[in-house]
């Protein structure tokens, strides 16, 4: 392997932030693992004995603020941002939402410009800054990394906007905010950013129950458990074990420098998917999953194979992503109830 580096992973403690973490620690890298809650960090290290030279937990308790990050880039040779604020209650779109994801963004690159050592900067965006809800079908067409959701600052958070939609204009704009920051300030690192759909699979961040679940595989568990079958958005996924791997590889192969990436699984999946798989591989599936059918929409795709190639990611099956994380799902459920 090559020598072992220093980087810094925002949202560590977060469902893909602390994959990211794993990943690197797999490869034999140092981690400083950014996180707000410095009691859920050491839940992880705790977690994690084998990795306790290597992995460093830092808190920072104001995501929006660049000095936040002054310490925490201290050092490093790369910095991975994943943390980005995500809730759907909320009352105020701009505040709650919109200005904290850009001014996240913004912090991490600055105190990363004052850090001669680090040489890039990946940055978790999502398909919410691709997708155009008003695209329409036929004729049928594929979205890139080219693509970018037509939605106006304006309109992102206005007080009669959905936080469905205000979220989609927070990726966005945050996305943007980096690669103008780059294009303004050049400092001394190149950006990679990642644009992932829904991201399923099993967890390895700290939780205390089944409740507290992330909202994507919170959607998996509903089907499983005999709960309705969730409206699916959009029929784009990744396994968040793959998105870790894409991550990292963006972080140190050279040629990913300055370019957008859309990971995504070729497989397109709905809840009526997830539904025939827990009835097929589980013998308590039939009794117990959601009831009702959902087709998946094949009226339209999204290129991941493209980002699959240049960071050499293999996708999983849907299958298999199901079934890890309805198995992790059930010991949850099992010692709850113990």
């Amino acid at each position: 392997m090559a020598t072992p580096l220093y980087i810094l992973v925002t949202g560590a403690t977060g469902f893909i932030g602390a994959h990211v973490v794993d990943e690197l620690l797999r490869r034999g890298h140092r981690v400083r693992a950014a996180t707000r809650s410095i009691q859920k960090g050491e839940l992880m290290k705790i977690s994690r004995p084998q990795y306790a030279a290597q992995l460093e937990i830092v808190q920072v308790s104001d995501f929006s603020a660049s000095a936040s990050f002054k310490d925490a880039v201290q050092g490093v040779d790369g910095v991975i941002h994943v943390a980005s604020p995500f809730t759907y209650n909320t009352t105020d779109n701009e505040k709650e939402l919109v200005k904290p994801a850009i001014a996240g963004v913004k912090a991490v690159l600055e105190a990363a410009a004052q850090e001669e050592k680090v040489k890039r900067v990946v940055i978790t965006s999502s398909f919410a800054a691709i997708l155009d809800v008003d695209r329409k079908v036929p004729p049928r067409f594929t979205y890139t990394a080219e693509d970018w959701n037509p939605l106006s600052y304006e309109e992102a958070v206005a007080t009669e906007t959905s936080a469905v939609v205000a979220y989609r204009g927070s990726k966005k704009f945050a996305e943007l905010a980096a690669w103008e920051f780059v294009k303004e300030r050049r400092p001394a690192f190149d950006i990679v950013t990642l644009a992932p759909p829904m991201t399923f699979g099993p967890i390895v961040h700290p939780i205390d129950r089944l409740a507290d679940l992330n909202e994507s595989n919170a959607m998996l568990w509903a089907v499983a458990s005999g709960k309705a079958l969730p409206v699916a958005r959009v029929p784009f996924w990744v396994d968040v074990r793959d998105l870790a791997v894409a991550h990292v590889e963006a972080l140190f192969r050279p040629e990913a420098g300055g370019k957008r990436f859309v990971v995504a699984s070729p497989e397109k999946f709905s809840y009526g998917l997830v539904k025939k798989i827990v009835e097929r591989e589980f013998l308590w599936g039939r009794k117990r999953v959601a009831q009702g059918e959902q087709e998946v929409d094949d009226s339209y795709d999204l290129d991941g194979e493209a980002a699959g190639r240049e960071l050499g990611v293999r996708y999983r099956s849907f299958t298999e992503t199901v079934k890890n994380f309805v198995d992790q799902a059930l010991n949850m459920e099992y010692n709850e109830k113990r």
